[in-house]
C-alpha cells in the first residue's frame, strides 16, 4: 500500500480535491460566499509590510490566487514586540478603521507571519508565508497551501475570523457527508490527535470522553479546559490524555496495526475561529488597554480563558514565556475575567495530521524524509527545475525547488535547494540548506550548511550578502556581555575563535544590536558586488572555520543578519527568481517535446 496506509491515503485524497478546487478559483472572481471577503497577513514593521504587499501583488497579476478577496497586510504598531495575540486585537482594530460597522459582516482569514523567522532564515527576507513547497507550476508557496487547505471554510462559516499560522500544514479527511462548519457563538478550534510528546508543544484539549469517540472523520464537542504546552503530569492529571485506536502517532510513517490500538493520545491545537461578537469584545478590551507593552499568545492567553474548567492559575505562569513584560500578568488576568465562561467549541478531526515547518531541522524533514507528508501532499523531489539527467537516482531524497543544477554538480541526501543557480564543479553536502543562491566555482559545501543570498540596496546600489551557517546553529541565541560571547557556536566552533579566523575585532561595533549580542545581529557578512561573489565569500568563511585556517575580513565592509534584512533589496531578489523561470519554461516544454 502507499506510504502512510488507508488513513493517509484519504488525507491525500481530500486534500487533493481540495487543491484542484483552489487551482480552478485561481485568476477569476469567485462567488460570493465561495471565498473569504479578507485575507489578512500580519507583518512586524513596515519594510516587512512591502515585501509582502509587493509579492502578493505579484500573485494576483500572475493570476495565481482567486480574485475577489481583499489581500491585505496589517503592520503591527511601533514598539515593544505584542506577539500574535496583540497583532490578532491591532487586525480588529484595523478593520473597523476600513470597513467601520460593516467589518462585523465579513468573513476574514488572518494569517500570522510577522516574525523574522529566526528558526528558519531562508524564510527571513521575503516571510514565511512566501516559503516556497516543492510542486506546482509556478510553486506553490504557504500563502497558496493555506488557502487551498481551508478552501471549504468560508462557505460553511458565519461572519467572524479564523486565525492560522504561516508555518504549519493541517491535512485531514472527512467521511462523504461531513462538514467542518464555524457556525458557533464563541471560539471554535480544530484538534488533531497527536502523541503526547507533541502535546508538550502544543495546546491541548480536555475533552469529556464520552463526546469523543475518536472514530470516523469529525467529532463535535466543547473543551472543559484548554492547557498551553503542559507536561505529561499535567496532561494525566487534568485528564487530557485518551486511549483511542484512531490515535495517530507522528513519530510512525504508516498506520497503526491492531495491535498498537488503545495508545494513549491528546487531541492539539492548529487553528481556530473566533465569531463577530466575541471578536468585538476583544476589540473594546484593546482599545480600553490603549497600547500593549508585552506579547500575548492568541492560544496560550485567549484559549486558556475559555471553557468551564479554566482557571486563572495560568496568568502568572510565565515559564513558557521568553521575555517577562511587567504588563504581562495583568493583561492576562483582565482578559481571563473577560473571557471567563465563554464556550470553546472542539472540531475533533480524527483522521488528520498537523505538520510544522518552521525550523531548519523540520523543514528538511518534512520535504526531503517524511515520505507520508511527501505522500499526501504529492511533493516532488524535483519541482519546476532543470535538474541533471544522470542525477535522476538521487531525486527521492531531496527537494530541490525552482532552481537551475547544471550537468556534473550533485546534492547530497537531506537538502534543499530553492531559488538558485547552481555550476557543474559544485558538490553540496547532505541536510544542507542553499537558497537564491548564484554558485559557479568548484566547491565542496559542507553537509549541515545553511547558506542563502540576500540583495541590499546600500547608499543606492544594489549590492549582495550571503549568510552561511550551520543548520544547526541557534540564531536567537544571545548574550548580555562582550565578555561571554565565547558562550555563542557558529558551526560547532567557538564564535570567539571564529572571529579570530577571520581577522575580526572583538569591540562594540561588531554588533548591531546592542542589546542582543548574537549570531544574528554579528557583523560578519561581506558585502559584494555581485551574487556569486558574495556566496563564494561566505563559503569561504566557512571553509576557514573547517579547517581552522585564516581568512581575513578585515578589509570588506561586513553586514548582520540583521542589517540584511534592514537593506534587502526586494526587487532585485524577485527578479532574480524571475530569471531562473524564463529560463526554465522553454527548457521544459523543449523536453516534453522531445518525449
Amino acid at each position: 500500500m502507499a506510504a502512510g496506509g488507508g488513513r493517509s491515503a484519504a488525507r491525500r485524497a481530500d486534500m487533493g480535491r481540495r487543491l484542484a478546487r483552489f487551482a480552478a478559483l485561481r485568476g477569476r472572481p469567485a462567488r460570493p460566499g465561495e471565498f473569504w471577503d479578507v485575507v489578512a497577513v500580519t507583518a512586524a514593521d513596515e519594510e516587512q509590510a512591502r515585501a509582502y504587499r509587493r509579492q502578493l501583488a505579484e500573485k494576483l497579476r500572475g493570476e495565481e490566487l482567486p480574485l475577489g478577496a481583499r489581500y491585505l497586510v496589517f503592520v503591527d504598531p511601533p514598539g515593544p514586540k505584542i506577539g500574535n495575540g496583540g497583532s490578532t486585537l491591532h487586525v480588529l482594530q484595523c478593520l473597523e478603521d476600513l470597513y467601520g460597522d460593516k467589518w462585523t459582516s465579513l468573513i476574514v482569514l488572518l494569517i500570522h507571519s510577522g516574525g523574522y523567522s529566526q528558526r528558519l532564515p531562508n524564510a527571513s527576507a521575503l516571510g514565511k508565508i512566501f516559503t516556497a513547497l516543492p510542486f506546482g507550476n509556478p510553486v506553490y508557496q504557504m500563502l497558496e497551501l493555506k488557502l487551498a487547505m481551508y478552501i471549504d471554510f468560508p462557505s460553511r462559516m458565519k461572519p467572524g475570523i479564523l486565525i492560522t499560522c504561516s508555518d504549519d500544514i493541517e491535512l485531514y479527511s472527512t467521511g462523504a457527508t461531513e462538514t467542518v462548519t464555524f457556525d458557533k457563538p464563541g471560539f471554535t478550534a480544530l484538534a488533531h490527535p497527536s502523541d503526547l510528546t507533541v502535546g508538550t508543544t502544543h495546546g491541548v484539549f480536555v475533552l469529556d470522553p464520552s463526546t469523543v469517540s475518536g472514530k470516523g472523520g469529525i467529532e463535535y464537542t466543547s473543551c472543559h479546559r484548554f492547557l498551553h504546552k503542559p507536561d505529561v503530569e499535567t496532561m494525566h492529571r487534568c485528564g487530557a490524555v485518551c486511549v483511542r485506536g484512531n490515535c495517530s502517532q507522528p513519530s510512525s510513517s504508516g498506520d497503526q496495526s491492531d495491535s498498537e490500538m488503545g495508545v494513549q493520545c491528546v487531541y492539539t491545537d492548529s487553528i481556530f475561529y473566533m465569531d463577530h461578537s466575541t471578536a468585538k469584545q476583544l476589540l473594546t478590551f484593546y482599545k480600553q488597554m490603549g497600547s500593549l507593552c508585552c506579547e500575548i499568545d492568541a492560544y496560550g492567553d485567549f484559549l486558556q480563558a475559555l471553557g468551564p474548567g479554566a482557571t486563572p492559575d495560568y496568568t502568572q505562569n510565565t515559564s513558557n514565556v521568553t521575555k517577562e513584560e511587567s504588563q504581562l500578568v495583568e493583561v492576562r488576568q483582565k482578559l481571563y475575567s473577560l473571557l471567563k465562561g465563554t464556550v470553546l467549541n472542539v472540531i475533533v478531526l480524527n483522521n488528520s495530521k498537523f505538520y510544522h515547518i518552521g525550523t531548519t531541522e523540520e523543514y528538511l524533514f518534512h520535504f526531503t524524509t517524511d515520505n507520508e507528508l511527501r505522500f499526501e501532499l504529492d511533493l516532488q523531489s524535483v519541482a519546476f527545475s532543470i535538474f541533471p539527467d544522470k542525477a535522476e537516482s538521487l531525486k527521492q531524497s531531496l527537494s530541490v525547488i525552482q532552481s537551475i543544477l547544471e550537468p556534473g554538480c550533485s546534492v547530497g541526501p537531506g537538502s534543499v535547494v530553492e531559488y538558485s543557480r547552481i555550476g557543474p564543479e559544485v558538490s553540496v553536502g547532505k541536510k544542507s540548506i542553499i537558497s537564491g543562491a548564484y554558485i559557479n566555482l568548484k566547491v565542496d559545501i559542507p553537509s549541515h550548511c545553511f547558506l542563502s543570498s540576500l540583495s541590499v540596496k546600500i547608499n543606492c546600489q544594489v549590492q549582495y550578502v550571503s549568510m552561511a551557517f550551520s543548520v544547526e546553529d541557534d540564531l536567537k541565541k544571545s548574550v548580555k556581555l562582550l565578555s561571554d560571547i565565547h558562550l555563542l557556536q557558529f558551526f560547532g566552533v567557538s564564535f570567539l575563535e571564529c572571529l579570530d579566523l577571520w581577522g575580526v575585532k572583538v569591540s562594540d561595533q561588531l554588533f548591531s544590536g546592542n542589546a542582543h549580542l548574537g549570531l544574528w545581529t554579528a557583523r560578519i557578512f561581506p558585502v559584494c558586488s555581485s551574487l556569486s561573489e558574495s556566496a563564494t565569500m561566505s563559503l569561504k568563511m566557512l571553509h576557514s572555520v573547517q579547517h581552522r585556517s585564516a581568512f581575513k575580513l578585515d578589509s570588506w565592509k561586513l553586514l548582520s543578519v540583521e542589517e540584511m534584512l534592514t537593506y534587502k533589496d526586494l526587487e532585485d531578489m524577485l527578479k532574480f527568481r524571475k530569471q531562473i523561470y524564463d529560463e526554465i519554461c522553454p527548457q521544459r516544454l523543449k523536453k516534453k517535446s522531445d518525449l
